[in-house]
């Protein structure tokens, strides 16, 4: 995936994860590191929110993985190699 498609799906995954932070009133970063840790189990009982942090979790992943890809390649070219010269839009 070229570095300005990661980009444009990194700000898409950003935008999801925006609502489930400003729904559950914490960061993606630290709810992700709470539910892998199994602090959240008490909230299983609620199908709604079970739901909820499944999608999370797994939007945040994807978006983890986005960036370790933006980062890798930033580090293997020079940056004035890959930034565009006029915009996409």
């Amino acid at each position: 995936m070229e570095i300005h498609e990661l980009i444009i799906e990194m700000k898409l995954l950003e935008r999801r994860l925006t609502l489930y932070e400003e729904k559950y009133g914490v960061l993606s970063e630290d709810f992700h590191a709470a539910f892998t840790a199994g602090e959240l189990s008490s909230y299983d009982a609620y199908d709604e929110t079970r739901a909820d942090f499944s999608k999370w979790k797994g939007i945040y992943e994807t978006w983890m993985r986005r960036k370790e890809s933006y980062r890798k390649q930033i580090r293997q070219r020079k940056l004035s190699e890959m930034m565009r010269f006029q915009p996409a839009y």
